[in-house]
C-alpha cells in the first residue's frame, strides 16, 4: 500500500466545496428572517497503517449542524410576549386617552355650559329666550355624553375584532406547526429549514400568547399557550374561537376545542396580544364606559331632582329636564344572568340613590345555604341582601327587583349587576316646554316660638300624591321630634293628617323633607308657602349653585369630577404603559441580541470563512496537480 494523494486530495476538495455550500447558504439567508447560522463539522478520515506509522487518508464532513440555543430562543420568546402586550396595551390606551382629551373635552363644557344657562335663567327667569337656550344646552350635554358612549362602544367593538382576528391567525399556525411536526418526525428532527420555519411561527405566535414549548422524542414539538392550553401536540392542532359573552353577550370570550370537546380560556392567564386586550377591554374601557354611565345618571338625577322642588311658569311643580334615571333606556344592559343559571328567576336593577354609587360592577349570587350574597367586583366585599316583597336593597345605592313570575331562582344562579350600565347612552332630554324649567320654588317660613334645634330640607314635591295642597296654597307641618311624629294643615289651618317621621324623613301630602336636629326634642312647626312669585328665582339659583357640590361618590366628588378622575386614571395607565414599552423593549433587546449573537448571521465572519475555504479548496486542488506530476514523472521514468 501507498499513501494515495489523488484521494486525499480528493476528499479535501470535497470537504472545503461543502464549507463553502454552508458559508455561501449562510451569507444568502442573512436577511431572512428566522434563519438559524448553519456549520459544517469536518474530521479526519480513518488513517492507515504503512510499516510502523500510521499515515492520514483525508477528510470529511461529519455533520452539518444548524446553531441554535434553546435557553436563548425561549428568552427571546418571553421577551416577545411581554413587548407585544406592552406595546398593545400602550396603543390601545393611546387610542382611549386620545378619544378623551378631543372629544371628551366636550363632556365637561357642556355640563359647564348647561349649569351657566341655568345660571342665566335665574337672572331673568321669566325670560323665553333665555329658557330656550337653556333647554339647548342640555340637548347638548345629553348628545356629548351619548357621543361620548358612542366611542367607547366603538372601542369595544374595534378590540373585540382585534381578538377575533388574533385567534384566527393562532389557529392557521397551530395549523402550520402541526403540519411541521409531520415533517419533522420524517427527518427526525434534523431538517434544519424546517426547523427554522418552526422557530419563526413559534416566535410570532409569542407575540400573541405566552408559548411553552414541548419537545417530544418523535420530534416533534408540542406547543401550550399561557401554561394551560395545549395548541399543538405532535401533528395534532386545537382550534381557537370566539363566542358570545358571559354574561354580556357583546363582550366575547375566547375558547379551545378538540374534537367535540370545548373548554373557555382564561384570558389573563394568556399574556400577549391577546391578554393585553382583554385587559384593556374588560378593566379599562368597561369601567370607564359605566362611570360614563354614573356621570349621566347623576346628571339627569340632579336636575330633575332639582325640578321637582320647584315651580315652573305654568304654575305646576317641575316636571323631569331629562329621562327618569330608571327609565328603561337608561336601564339598558344593568343586570347579565350568567349562563350557568338553571333557574328562571329574571333581575332588574333600580338606582335609589345616584350619590352612593360608585360606578363599579357586582355579582350577585344565590344559594340555597347562604341566601342572597352581592360582591363588590373592584374591592370584594361581599354583603347578605334579603328579599323583601320581591326586591333586594343594597347600601350601594340600587336595589334589585327578583321576578319569579317565569320560575324560581335556582341555586347557584348568578347574575352580574353593573348599576350604571346603559346611562350615557339612554340620557335623553324630554322637556320640550321652556316655562317647563322650575326657577321658583315653595318659601319655607319656620314658627317664630320655634326653638332652633330643628331644620328640614326639602327633597322633593309630587303633585300626584293624595293631600297635595297645590301650586298657590301652603302646608304647615308640626313636628313632635320627641315623639317622632307630625300633622300637617292646610292654609285654612285644618288637620290634614298625622303620621310618624321615619329615618328623619317625612314624605306626606306630596311633601317630602329632611329632618335634622341638633339638640333637645321639641315641637316646631314649618310652613311651606307654594304661591308662584312674579320673578322667584330661588331654586335656579340653588340649581346653579350645584356645580361645585359634591353629590356624588358618597359625597366625595362633583359632577366633574366624575369624568375627569375617569379622565386622569386612563392618563396615568397611558403613561404606565409607556414606561413598560420602554422597559419591555430593552429587555426583548438584550435576548435579541443574545440569540443573533449565536445563531445570527456575522457577515464579516462569514466573509472570513468564505476566504479560508476557498484558499483550503485551491490548496487541496494544488495536492492533485503535485500528484499528477508526479505519477507523470514516475511514467514518464520507467518508458
Amino acid at each position: 500500500m501507498s499513501i494515495d494523494l489523488l484521494n486525499i486530495a480528493r476528499t479535501g476538495i470535497q470537504a472545503s466545496q461543502a464549507q463553502l455550500g454552508v458559508t455561501s447558504n449562510n451569507i444568502a439567508n442573512a436577511n431572512t428572517e428566522g434563519y438559524n447560522r448553519q456549520v459544517a463539522t469536518q474530521a479526519s478520515s480513518q488513517s492507515q497503517r504503512l510499516g510502523n506509522n500510521f499515515y492520514g487518508t483525508g477528510t470529511y464532513v461529519s455533520d452539518v449542524k444548524r446553531v441554535y440555543n434553546e435557553f436563548a430562543a425561549r428568552e427571546l420568546r418571553i421577551g416577545q410576549t411581554s413587548m407585544s402586550a406592552a406595546e398593545t396595551s400602550y396603543s390601545k390606551l393611546s387610542e382611549l386617552d386620545q378619544i378623551y382629551a378631543q372629544v371628551g373635552q366636550m363632556v365637561p363644557e357642556n355640563l359647564n355650559n348647561f349649569f351657566a344657562s341655568i345660571n342665566s335663567v335665574a337672572d331673568l327667569p321669566s325670560d323665553l329666550g333665555i329658557r330656550s337656550s337653556s333647554l339647548s344646552s342640555a340637548q347638548q350635554l345629553a348628545n356629548g355624553l351619548n357621543q361620548m358612549q358612542s366611542q367607547l362602544d366603538g372601542q369595544v367593538k374595534q378590540t373585540n375584532s382585534q381578538i377575533e382576528a388574533i385567534t384566527t391567525r393562532i389557529n392557521e399556525i397551530g395549523k402550520e406547526l402541526g403540519s411541521l411536526n409531520v415533517e419533522l418526525m420524517k427527518s427526525q428532527d434534523q431538517d434544519s429549514q424546517v426547523l427554522d420555519k418552526q422557530g419563526a411561527l413559534i416566535l410570532e405566535l409569542s407575540e400573541y400568547a405566552q408559548v411553552n414549548v414541548i419537545p417530544l422524542d418523535t420530534g416533534a414539538k408540542s406547543i401550550m399557550l399561557g401554561g394551560s392550553m395545549m395548541l399543538v401536540s405532535g401533528e395534532v392542532s386545537m382550534s381557537m374561537g370566539v363566542s358570545a359573552g358571559d354574561p354580556y353577550p357583546n363582550e366575547p370570550r375566547i375558547n379551545a376545542s378538540i374534537g367535540d370537546k370545548t373548554l373557555n380560556v382564561d384570558p389573563s392567564k394568556l399574556g400577549g396580544q391577546l391578554g393585553a386586550l382583554f385587559s384593556f377591554r374588560d378593566d379599562t374601557l368597561i369601567p370607564a364606559s359605566t362611570e360614563l354611565g354614573q356621570l349621566a345618571l347623576g346628571v339627569a338625577d340632579t336636575f330633575n331632582g332639582m325640578q321637582s322642588k320647584g315651580i315652573d311658569l305654568n304654575g305646576e311643580v317641575g316636571s323631569n329636564i331629562f329621562a327618569d334615571i330608571n327609565d328603561p333606556l337608561m336601564a339598558l344592559g344593568r343586570v347579565g344572568a350568567f349562563s350557568t343559571n338553571t333557574g328562571d328567576a329574571l333581575m332588574s336593577a333600580n338606582i335609589d340613590d345616584v350619590g352612593a354609587l360608585s360606578g363599579g360592577s357586582y355579582e350577585l349570587s344565590f344559594t340555597t345555604a347562604d341566601g342572597y350574597q352581592l360582591k363588590d367586583n373592584q374591592t370584594g366585599k361581599q354583603t347578605a341582601l334579603t328579599l323583601t316583597s320581591g326586591q333586594l336593597t343594597s347600601d350601594a345605592g340600587f336595589s334589585i327587583n327578583v321576578d319569579i313570575t317565569n320560575g324560581p331562582i335556582a341555586d347557584g344562579d348568578k347574575f352580574e349587576i353593573r348599576p350604571t350600565a346603559g346611562g350615557a347612552a339612554g340620557l335623553k332630554v324630554v322637556m320640550t316646554d321652556p316655562k317647563g324649567i322650575a326657577a321658583a320654588g315653595p318659601t319655607l317660613t319656620p314658627a317664630t316660638a320655634n326653638s332652633g334645634n330643628t331644620a328640614i330640607s326639602l327633597n322633593s314635591m309630587d303633585s300626584s300624591a293624595g293631600g297635595f295642597q297645590g301650586i298657590g296654597s301652603s302646608i304647615t307641618f308640626q313636628l313632635d321630634t320627641a315623639a317622632n311624629t307630625y300633622e300637617a294643615f292646610n292654609a285654612a289651618g285644618a288637620s290634614l293628617g298625622t303620621g310618624a317621621i321615619t329615618n328623619n324623613n317625612i314624605n306626606a301630602f306630596g311633601m317630602d323633607f329632611d329632618i335634622t336636629r341638633n339638640g333637645t326634642a321639641t315641637a316646631d312647626s314649618f310652613t311651606f308657602d307654594l304661591s308662584l312669585a312674579e320673578g322667584d328665582n330661588s331654586n335656579a339659583v340653588a340649581m346653579a349653585s350645584l356645580s361645585n357640590s359634591k353629590l356624588m361618590n358618597n359625597g366625595t366628588g362633583t359632577l366633574t369630577s366624575v369624568f375627569e378622575n375617569t379622565k386622569l386614571d386612563i392618563g396615568s395607565q397611558t403613561k404606565s404603559a409607556e414606561v413598560r414599552v420602554s422597559s419591555a423593549t430593552a429587555i426583548y433587546q438584550q435576548a435579541s441580541n443574545r440569540v443573533q449573537s449565536e445563531s445570527g448571521v456575522n457577515l464579516d465572519e462569514e466573509a472570513a470563512n468564505l476566504m479560508r475555504f476557498q484558499q483550503s479548496y485551491q490548496a487541496s486542488a494544488r495536492i492533485m496537480t503535485t500528484a499528477q506530476t508526479i505519477f507523470d514523472t514516475l511514467f514518464s521514468s520507467v518508458r
